[in-house]
């Protein structure tokens, strides 16, 4: 028997594009502020490790390695303990603002979503809507190109609200394009900024983890790489979100 679809929930909280940004600013400041708190502490092992094997020189290799192993053990131990709090509230920040972003993700699924939003109840698209309820499929296909020239979203929104409700095969356009022409760039840098948030809290967690454990996780870097890899194919500038942000002021 077929397994009924489970509707979807109704209860992702609202983030703004402005909401997406901020978070992505604050989970690049914990992340970038965990990454050098790390790199400090890794350092002072390294650092250690050096001075020892200088002294250690006239011991066999089985003796220096028990030497430089229980130094060192002590150290990173040291360290661990006395950075424990701090790395660990980071950690808990990183993984708030991921469960912010995610939770987020249902309201941007796509550009003819993003754009359905404009606009919404105000008055203009309402007056917008009225007026193009018997338009036909060559003043609709030429509203279009002007909302497009215009870059008028209200108009837009209207426009492909009108046409989803005539058959697909008989549309004079694609809301599909008319959205990813208005609102493409901004869906896109919403999206790349959610992968990043998610890349940072997860690097953030595995080289952490390393750190504890004195091992690096070979696998979970090959994710890593693959999701990086991903992020780049949307071919979104790392401040995107940013520049869209110059251009509306």
């Amino acid at each position: 028997m077929a397994q009924k679809k489970s509707p979807p929930s109704l209860t992702h909280h609202w983030r703004s594009v402005t909401d997406i940004r901020d978070a992505l600013s604050r989970a690049r400041e914990f992340g970038a502020q965990h990454a050098r708190h790390l790199a400090d502490m890794n350092g002072r092992v390294a650092k250690r490790r050096q001075e020892l094997d200088a002294t250690l020189s006239d011991l066999s290799t089985a003796q220096r390695m028990q030497v430089l192993s229980r130094a060192l053990g002590g150290l990173r131990a040291e360290l661990k303990r006395s950075s424990h709090d701090d790395r660990l509230a980071r950690l808990r920040n990183l993984d708030a603002i991921r469960r912010e972003v995610a939770d987020a993700k249902a309201h941007y699924n796509s550009s003819v979503q993003m754009l359905m939003r404009e606009g919404l109840g105000g008055e203009r698209r309402s007056r917008l809507m009225q007026q193009l309820e018997h338009s036909g499929d060559v003043e609709l296909a030429s509203l279009a190109a002007l909302a497009v020239s215009a870059k008028d979203r209200e108009l837009a929104a209207a426009l492909a609200a009108r046409v989803q409700r005539i058959p697909h095969a008989e549309r004079p356009f694609s809301p599909q394009e008319l959205a990813d022409l208005i609102v493409g760039d901004e869906f896109r840098a919403v999206q790349g900024a959610i992968m990043e948030v998610e890349d940072i809290a997860a690097r953030a967690m595995i080289e952490d983890r390393a750190f504890e454990t004195g091992r690096s996780s070979g696998e979970r870097g090959i994710g890593l790489a693959l999701r990086a890899r991903e992020r780049a194919e949307l071919g979104v500038p790392e401040d995107a979100l940013d520049q869209l942000a110059e251009q509306e002021d």
